[in-house]
């Protein structure tokens, strides 16, 4: 069996669409050219506006649209496993989910999860407000999908926070973690690596971590520092800041080693209601 190679795709994404696309387009070409079969975009990768409420103008219609359109033809066309960060699907109310859309290597949509924790908080010391929930109906649902490479996990940024959500994951034989984010340049300093590293720890996992990394037109700076993370805790590559890509090998004989040498998830005594 032919190794299998995780990537983690870290952009500086803007109000622009089309041009969010080429440049998304070039890092997952650059990513497979290396070798990667399983891709995770960044969180708003498509769109990160001037506004929270630039990306209503660009929601589209679950199934159809070019932002859907783009990622279904780049898996297809580079026999890929895409996981697309996130992108605006309209929901009620004139509002809209935040939703990753995983796709497989033929280019069919193979799972959608929709972001359940919303990002409504004032930054410590900053002047920084997000208000996440004015402009987005949150999911209910974790996920975990089946792919050839081992049981896929999807959350979204802010999930990172709330430890309960990778338990009910794990129930479910999670063996990789997509974290696609945009995690502020003043929370990622403080938190990103700790929760990355430790989801990985205490799940007994890989996690594909892809954060948006740099300055951005709203004024907003986000902390990059995307990475993989292998079961024991390890960074095993990290992008610091800047468009780019990480990628390193998935190693089921590892994850499989660690899992038995150290059976942590076996010894729990308190489950998820």
């Amino acid at each position: 069996m032919s190794k299998t190679v995780l990537a983690a795709i870290q952009m500086a994404s803007s109000p622009n669409v089309s041009g969010n696309l080429i440049e998304a387009g070039r890092l997952i070409e650059k990513a497979a050219s290396q070798g990667a079969t399983l891709i995770v975009l960044p969180e708003n990768f498509a769109i990160m506006g001037k506004s929270e409420t630039d990306k209503l103008s660009v929601a589209e219609t679950d199934g159809s649209g070019p932002i859907q359109d783009f990622l279904a033809r780049t898996a297809e066309r580079l026999k890929v496993w895409l996981v697309g960060g996130t992108m605006p699907i309209r929901a009620n109310h004139g509002k809209v989910y935040a939703a990753c859309l995983v796709y497989n290597d033929k280019g069919e949509r193979v799972g959608r999860y929709d972001k359940i924790h919303l990002f409504d908080v004032s930054v410590p010391g900053t002047d920084e407000q997000y208000h996440e929930s004015n402009t987005i109906d949150p999911g209910h649902e974790a996920l975990v999908l089946d792919t050839p490479f081992g049981r896929l996990g999807l959350s979204i940024c802010y999930d990172l926070r709330f430890p309960e959500l990778f338990r009910q994951m794990a129930d479910s034989g999670m063996d990789i973690l997509a974290v696609p984010s945009a995690f502020t340049a003043q929370t990622g300093a403080a938190h990103w690596e700790i929760l990355v590293r430790a989801r990985s720890v205490e799940n007994l996992c890989y996690t594909i971590a892809a954060n948006q990394g740099g300055f951005h037109v709203s004024g907003r700076e986000t902390f990059g520092h995307s990475m993989i993370v292998d079961p024991w805790g390890q960074v095993v590559a990290c992008l610091p800041q800047g468009a780019g890509v990480v990628t390193a090998e998935f190693d089921r004989d590892r994850l499989q080693k660690v899992r038995t040498a150290f059976p942590a998830l076996t010894h729990r005594k308190l489950r998820c209601r």
